[in-house]
């Protein structure tokens, strides 16, 4: 009976295992996508200072366009007005005037040759961040399928877990299985776990060498006294499946 105890609750605890590896999973993996939406928004952040950026050369070329045409009709002006001047102060006032719009459009076609080339350099770069947002996207879009089906397998995983945790709950007393969702409750996974020569494996901590004498007899499912899991001795285990994989060799023969 004590071994058939033991066994149901070495089987519960198995299950319980890979039902806490199953929810950690679940929760760790939507943050993947987290990360991956994070890494997408920077890059559209990104893009959006580059369009503005954009925008801005742009509206500067168009002013220097304008006030290029702007000042080339006046410079026309002017140089039709020059064979009607009447005196050498008028003709020299025009003069200085026509050569401020000469060199106030030479200083604005260096600026647009300026800004163009940082056109050039801003169209380049958002054209690589376009390029890294299509792969992001791609990327997201598996990561986003794969996490899908991650989830349906451990849901499914999981539900084939909790029926077999209620048929194993179901082998073990009452009473113990209280125990053990008790301990659970309180302590990290795992509640039961096995003595090897006197050592604790849930905290590593020798027990007392009569509780171990105790153990041994295998009467009572017992508790460390260090860290409070439900303890067994492990050659119980070991010599219970031992003894069954015989059986099963000689009903084969």
């Amino acid at each position: 009976m004590y071994l058939k105890q033991i066994e149901q609750l070495v089987v519960l605890q198995k299950v319980d295992d890979e039902i806490v590896l199953l929810q950690d999973e679940l929760k760790r993996a939507p943050q993947q996508i987290t990360e991956l939406e994070k890494r997408r928004q920077d890059i559209e952040d990104n893009a959006e200072v580059v369009r503005d950026k954009l925008k801005y050369l742009t509206d500067q070329q168009k002013r220097l366009d304008s006030e290029i045409e702007s000042d080339s009709v006046r410079l026309k002006k002017s140089k039709s007005k020059m064979m009607q001047v009447g005196n050498q102060k008028e003709y020299h006032a025009m003069m200085r005037e026509m050569d401020n719009l000469e060199k106030q459009n030479r200083g604005r076609e260096e600026e647009k040759i300026t800004v163009s080339e940082e056109l050039s350099r801003q169209n380049g770069e958002l054209a690589e961040i376009d390029g890294q947002a299509k792969e992001l996207d791609s990327e997201l879009t598996v990561a986003r399928q794969s996490l899908d089906d991650r989830i349906k397998q451990a849901e499914a995983r999981l539900g084939e877990l909790k029926l077999r945790r209620s048929e194993a709950g179901q082998a073990v007393p009452k009473p113990i299985l209280q125990r053990y969702e008790f301990i659970r409750s309180r302590l990290k996974n795992p509640v039961i776990v096995p003595v090897h020569a006197g050592i604790c494996s849930g905290c590593h901590i020798a027990i007392p060498p009569q509780a171990f004498i105790e153990l041994q007899k295998g009467i009572q499912i017992l508790s460390c006294p260090n860290c409070q899991r439900l303890i067994y001795w492990s050659e119980h285990i070991e010599s219970e499946a031992k003894a069954n994989e015989d059986g099963a060799e000689a009903a084969a023969e």
